[in-house]
């Protein structure tokens, strides 16, 4: 058995308790065994491996509940014209930032089949470990939908071997296309409840799926053993429909009114803010990544879309970190909890939406999410305290070890 003690650090273990001077956390294989101070804790009679937090912050690995790994920025030319196997080459890249940015657990929204999760697993590649969607469901007409003004058709998500097409409309077609996805690997069911910034032919408060054919995915997911439904969902009546289905967490949340949030409490759905989307909009477009419809939308909606999660968070909605990285390059992540901070989250509930609470959102904190014995050795070390300086996370360079799972993927503490 091999046994990791790491020590000299402070813990924030993504439970809101309050942070632990001089901690000490005894790591067997893949799992804490122990976690106290440094004068309290019990050390097993055995050799062990010592890592010197050097003064550092200890956190849980943080999760991404909404990434897309498949890809990275929108340029039609360039996705045009690229064999299609280029994207699974740079999705090698894409994983690797991720998690050497101090993100171990994502939930991927669109993109990731079985073949990418299990080549994680399988220590082929490095990367998070994630929960995959695959599809992304969408209606003709919808966000998903590539179809352009001119006739042409630029799909993000072409179907392929594994990998079902996503369009789909009328109810008998989406029960039988989640089956389709579920038979493919996916672990959550995505679909676009509303239209959205970059999508050609829509706009974000246009609503998508019928009541009716949103409560037969959600009753078809669920016949799954459980499986959850998540929706890109950004107007307000979209959200409301998506939410009396069942659906069990609403991405982005752009128009909120107070009937979405009160509904929201009552079921319990989990919000994914996904601040950082339409800035990474804003930010590729001035790069000229970005087509006009996009940017016009993302600065239609980048204001009401503060202050809708500020009035969520407010309310008490369960809010879980999700970024949708691919918008903004893979990496900056971390990004999310200075713009969650900026709409009146503290740090510490940041900290928890992208720890405890986010993996709660996935049904994962049974063995993930916080730092507690019995769950797995995700842990990461930064250099200076995240609850005094949020943004301080953003800097990848901060992030000076990753741990996945007990084993060491990015070590820069003697740095």
């Amino acid at each position: 058995m091999a046994v990791t003690l790491i020590r000299d650090g402070t813990l924030i273990d993504g439970t809101e308790k309050p942070a632990i001077e001089d901690s000490a956390i005894i790591i067997k294989d893949d799992k804490i065994a122990s976690v106290g101070t440094a004068s309290e804790i019990q050390l097993p009679n055995t050799e062990m491996v010592e890592i010197d937090a050097k003064g550092g912050f200890i956190l849980p690995g943080f999760f991404d509940t909404h990434v897309h790994l498949l890809f990275e920025g929108f340029n039609m030319v360039r996705d045009m014209q690229e064999p299609f196997s280029t994207r699974f080459y740079k999705s090698i890249d894409y994983m690797r930032r991720t998690i050497e940015a101090g993100v171990t657990s994502v939930r991927d929204a669109g993109g990731a089949d079985a073949g990418v999760k299990k080549s994680v697993e399988n220590g082929e590649i490095v990367g998070p470990r994630m929960q995959i969607s695959i599809s992304v469901l969408t209606i003709t007409g919808g966000h998903g939908d590539g179809w352009m003004l001119s006739g042409n058709e630029w799909e993000l998500f072409p179907g392929y071997p594994g990998f079902p097409h996503g369009l789909v409309d009328g109810e008998p077609n989406v029960r039988r296309k989640v089956r389709e996805v579920l038979r493919a690997g996916a672990e959550v069911i995505k679909i676009c409840a509303t239209g959205g910034v970059l999508s050609p032919t829509d706009h974000p408060e246009f609503i998508q799926f019928s009541p009716e054919e949103l409560r037969i995915i959600v009753e078809e997911a669920e016949f799954r053993r459980g499986v959850k439904v998540m929706a890109h969902a950004q107007g307000a009546q979209g959200m409301k429909n998506a939410v009396r289905a069942g659906i069990h967490s609403i991405e982005h949340g752009i128009y909120l009114d107070d009937e979405a949030i009160e509904l929201m409490l009552e079921n319990s759905t989990y919000l994914v803010p996904t601040l950082l989307a339409p800035l990474g909009v804003l930010e590729a477009g001035e790069k000229g990544g970005m087509p006009d419809y996009g940017i016009r939308k993302a600065k239609e909606v980048v204001d009401i879309h503060k202050e809708s999660i500020a009035k969520a968070h407010k309310a008490g909605v369960k809010i879980a970190m999700g970024t949708d990285s691919a918008v903004t390059p893979h990496g900056q992540n971390l990004r999310e909890l200075g713009l969650m901070v900026e709409v009146g989250m503290s740090p510490m509930e940041a900290i928890v939406s992208s720890t405890s609470l986010a993996a709660e959102c996935l049904g994962w904190d049974d063995h993930l999410g916080s730092v507690e014995p019995g769950k797995l050795a995700d842990l990461i070390i930064v250099n200076s305290d995240p609850l005094t300086d949020i943004h301080t996370l953003e800097n990848v360079d901060n992030i000076k070890f990753v741990m996945k799972g007990g084993a060491i993927y990015k070590d820069h503490l003697a740095n």
